[in-house]
């Protein structure tokens, strides 16, 4: 076993006291000695210069990000002694985030300078102005954090499973595991069982989570919004409730169609409706006939090949991926940077990510899951580390940065290998033969009627969480009814459903009230690929289109998310492209899909090396399965050996 701290670039700083100062002492002696120098005697600290302050931003902000990220990503593999020491190393980046005289002085120095200074200032005004928090907050948000840990420390911990109906036996068995088994195994009373397992385990933290709910609405409320929706919307994006569900509310009118087409299909094929069958009796046999072509031993190269083709460059930057699922692990994908882009001396320091997901190796239907966290996560990785903004605070996955922005390349980057040029180009099963076009006509004509419906789920989340903060003196009851009504809603299933409560998102401050992100990413990733394919003509293996990623890529945070998408598209925007591509008729649809394969016949295949420009490391928790020092091929040949022997066990 290799030493989480060896595979990690930094190591994890030893947490210190939980000290909250109001001066951060760095500052205080750049203040100190600037005017000494000037006055030749000790004075009081009023001002700073420029080029000072923000070296100490940049180094203390990186710094405090560091000791956290690396805490967080220990922690959320499953290492439950470094919780505390988490909680206090965000307490403190959070602290210097709210620091007050910090803020003053940055605006200070901001009223005074000019050029690019004054520009690199006005960033760290915006961050400050995103994040002052009084000092009895400060403490109410670390009870939050702390609130959050014992809630995922017992999902965490939590005994998962359900009672086999054939044997009255209970099987072991994650919540990942049982929602993969509903969506492939041809037993109905196995795939109602495994629902009725996840259904009861929305009850596990609902006091807790109440709780929580209570804390975050108080924080949000002390900071002036009418609750913590409101907030986490005008922190993240910018807009307001009213805009986002308006926006949302217009969507669902014009595409709610689909649960009356959805009604006529169950007449041929009864209990569709019902949530254990849905997934199932919809693409269960396409599933598993889709399984050969997407084999999880083959995504890692393949994964590799395309980004490659697409001309995508990690700028020297390090990635962690810890791919496979296994008890304690968060149960959800994500993408942190410990290490954040920066500068010393005026030399760009590259980045690193970790990224993660939760492959049962081996289940039909995980080859295609961990394809999709490679290109999604993936993404996530290409964004961040490509930035060449000077200002950190540009660079991270936090505010000033756009959730819906950031989702949107990943997103983008995930619908590439959904795409049937993708797969009749790069999903080969063991044979060598491409994924037939057949079997994607079949299953197309089979689910056109649902594929209006693909954005209901993002608004099911953000819906039940709006209002979730929004409803008074919330009780388990009223959480209950909430989460029932809001999946008829937005389902129109034949059946109640708790799985509202089994969105890991909601769990986090970080993630709560942030779904919307999902959305508002799906409408801009549509008006971007329609703005590639009408300038290019394909998107898929092309450097044009990695070009034009990257460009924007390099800007960081340091635009809104409608400037990003303006920029990015050339227009506003706007719902137009998402509702033309979800609504378009099964003749179009197929006939699009038909011009897409021909166009990809001009375009030639990459059969180079995989060249991304990463240091690269594969782990299962903390031990370090292999990377690609020697070459990316040889690590995908040391992965795929290791992966047959967890296949085994």
């Amino acid at each position: 076993m290799v030493s989480m701290k060896k595979i990690v670039k930094n190591k994890a700083i030893k947490p210190k006291s939980k000290k909250i100062a109001s001066k951060p002492k760095g500052i205080k002696k750049v203040v100190k000695k600037e005017k000494e120098k000037k006055s030749g005697k000790k004075q009081a600290p009023k001002s700073v210069s420029v080029k000072k302050l923000l070296s100490f931003l940049n180094t203390q902000y990186v710094k405090l990000h560091r000791e956290y990220e690396n805490y967080f990503w220990l922690s959320y593999m499953g290492d439950g002694t470094v919780t505390k020491a988490m909680n206090e190393a965000l307490a403190r980046r959070d602290a210097f985030r709210a620091n007050v005289n910090l803020y003053k002085n940055v605006c200070e120095v901001y009223r005074k300078a000019k050029g690019t200074n004054k520009k690199k200032l006005a960033s760290w005004k915006l961050f400050f102005e995103k994040f002052q928090t009084p000092a009895e907050l400060l403490t109410l948000k670390n009870t939050i954090a702390e609130l959050e840990s014992k809630i995922r420390t017992f999902h965490a911990t939590q005994k998962e499973g359900y009672t086999d109906p054939a044997t009255g036996k209970f099987v072991e068995a994650s919540s990942v595991k049982m929602r993969t088994i509903m969506r492939t195994n041809p037993n109905e009373a196995l795939r109602k069982a495994c629902f009725e397992a996840v259904e009861k385990l929305a009850y596990g933290t609902l006091e807790d989570y109440i709780a929580v709910i209570a804390l975050r609405n108080q924080y949000a409320r002390g900071l002036g919004f009418e609750d913590f929706y409101a907030y986490k919307i005008s922190t993240d994006e910018g807009m307001t409730k009213a805009e986002l569900f308006a926006l949302f509310g217009d969507i669902y009118e014009k595409t709610k169609y689909a649960f009356a087409d959805i009604r006529k299909m169950e007449e041929k094929m009864p209990g569709l409706r019902k949530p254990w069958n849905f997934g199932y009796m919809i693409s269960g046999d396409f599933t598993k006939e889709e399984d050969p072509y997407f084999q999880f031993d083959d995504a890692l190269l393949r994964w590799g090949r395309s980004f490659s083709a697409l001309g995508i460059d990690y700028r020297g930057g390090t990635l962690t991926l810890d791919l496979l699922d296994r008890k304690g692990k968060w149960n959800n994908g994500f993408c942190h940077w410990p290490e954040i882009v920066h500068y010393k001396r005026g030399k760009r320091i590259p980045a690193s990510s970790n990224f993660t997901c939760n492959v049962v190796f081996g289940q039909v239907g995980s080859g295609s899951q961990g394809l999709n966290t490679l290109f999604h996560e993936g993404g996530h990785a290409a964004d961040r580390l490509n930035s060449d903004q000077s200002e950190c605070c540009l660079n991270t996955e936090y505010p000033p940065c756009s959730t819906a922005w950031a989702e949107t390349h990943s997103m983008f980057l995930d619908t590439l290998s959904s795409s049937i040029e993708w797969k009749t180009r790069y999903a080969k099963n063991a044979e060598g033969k491409a994924y037939p076009f057949e079997l994607y006509e079949r299953k197309v004509r089979k689910i056109h009627p649902l594929i209006a419906t693909d954005l209901m789920g993002i608004i099911f989340v953000s819906d039940y969480e709006r209002e979730i903060y929004e409803t008074v003196d919330l009780t388990a009851d009223k959480v209950l009814e909430i989460a029932k009504r809001m999946y008829t809603k937005y389902f129109d299933r034949s059946e109640d459903s708790l799985y509202a409560l089994n969105i890991p998102h909601i769990y986090s401050s970080d993630s709560s009230g942030a779904y919307h992100g999902y959305g508002l990413a799906e409408l801009s990733l549509s008006q971007w690929r329609e703005y590639f394919y009408k300038k290019y003509g394909y998107i898929v293996d092309n450097k044009e289109v990695g070009k034009e990623m990257t460009k924007v890529w390099k800007l960081g945070s340091s635009k809104t998310f409608k400037e990003f998408v303006k920029i990015a598209t050339g227009k506003p925007l706007t719902a137009d492209a998402y509702i033309r591509s979800v609504t378009k008729s099964l003749s179009d649809m197929l006939l699009d899909a038909q011009r897409k394969i021909k166009i990809m016949e001009q375009v030639p295949e990459y059969t180079k090396p995989v060249k991304l420009n990463a240091k690269i490391q594969m782990v299962h928790g903390k031990k370090l399965i292999c990377d690609s020092k020697k070459s990316f091929e040889d690590m995908v040949e040391k992965y795929g050996k290791w992966l047959r022997t967890q296949k085994e066990r």
